[in-house]
């Protein structure tokens, strides 16, 4: 298949194509190719276009697929309107440009858009916006709604998402990977008071995996991608110590974010991907870090 992926030098985006590739797959790569992103594509061997998706472009080759990931991505970006609007036009442009092909379009939502409300999470659940990020995301999942019956489009709420090629988001990067560079460093981990706060961290071979397997949903929706196991910040450290066989004990700090405006745990429902997508998390949360730690620095 000739695919196209959107913020494909990015975190997921780049481990999607390169395994799109390694599946044998034609494999475009668009992406506003900012200098920090350097390396997340070594290997790739195909093209590579430059350019914001949420201006006016071109791509004058056939597709079979679109795998949508670029956005402004970090919850805590200053301009809020300008996250909304490069989100939201980014994604009218994609849809415009799959319509033209006929072809599949995938897209990244998140699970931000579930704020604090109850755990496990279900698509269907009343949304709690505590971000213009968050806010932008429910846009593009509303107007998806509106082609479901029209083409083939699937939204995927990631939930925390870890592993190789995501250093390059600096703070916006996961816990695994703050905690786990502080620890590899003979640092203390810093987490908030008193480490209770929980996260559905899923490996991004996971993710990938059923941003790949949404090709074939059984149906157009939008589907949460998480393992639907919550970790609090503690274990997650005494995992860490176990895999990088370290012995570290936390450092408590005060949470420098309004407790309302922070997801403090999150939760997959996973009863959705797993019926129309056949998608079921393989890498525990441990077994991810041992895939991954070597990647941390």
């Amino acid at each position: 298949m000739k695919c196209l992926v959107t913020g494909g030098a990015g975190f997921i985006g780049s481990n999607l194509a390169l395994e799109l590739e390694k599946q044998g797959h034609d494999v475009i790569v668009m992406d506003s190719l900012k200098p920090v992103k350097k390396g997340n594509l070594k290997g790739f061997k195909g093209r590579i276009i430059k350019g914001d998706v949420s201006h006016p472009f071109e791509i004058n080759e056939k597709l079979d697929v679109i795998f949508h990931e670029a956005a402004i991505t970090d919850p805590r970006f200053e301009d809020d309107k300008e996250m909304i609007r490069a989100n939201l036009e980014g994604f009218k442009n994609i849809i415009k440009l799959a319509q033209k092909n006929n072809a599949k379009l995938i897209y990244a939502s998140t699970a931000s858009l579930y704020g604090n409300g109850p755990v496990p999470m279900k698509e269907s659940q009343k949304k709690e916006l505590l971000s213009a990020y968050a806010k932008s995301k429910l846009m593009m999942d509303e107007l998806a709604e509106k082609y479901f019956d029209k083409m083939h489009v699937v939204g995927l709420r990631y939930f925390n998402v870890f592993g190789p090629r995501e250093a390059h988001k600096g703070r916006a990067a996961s816990m695994i990977y703050h905690l786990g560079k502080q620890m590899k460093e003979g640092k203390n981990p810093r987490i908030f008071k008193f480490g209770e706060q929980k996260r559905d961290h899923i490996y991004v071979k996971d993710a990938v995996a059923a941003t790949i397997k949404a090709i074939d949903a059984k149906k157009s929706g939008v589907y949460n991608v998480g393992t639907g196991i919550a970790t609090n910040f503690n274990e997650l450290v005494k995992a860490l110590n176990e895999v990088i066989g370290t012995n570290l004990e936390p450092e408590y700090f005060e949470m420098p974010y309004d407790p309302k405006t922070y997801q403090s745990n999150t939760q997959a429902d996973t009863t959705k991907a797993e019926k129309f997508l056949g998608f079921k998390a393989k890498y525990s949360l441990k077994e991810g870090i041992k895939d991954y730690k070597d990647d941390i620095k």
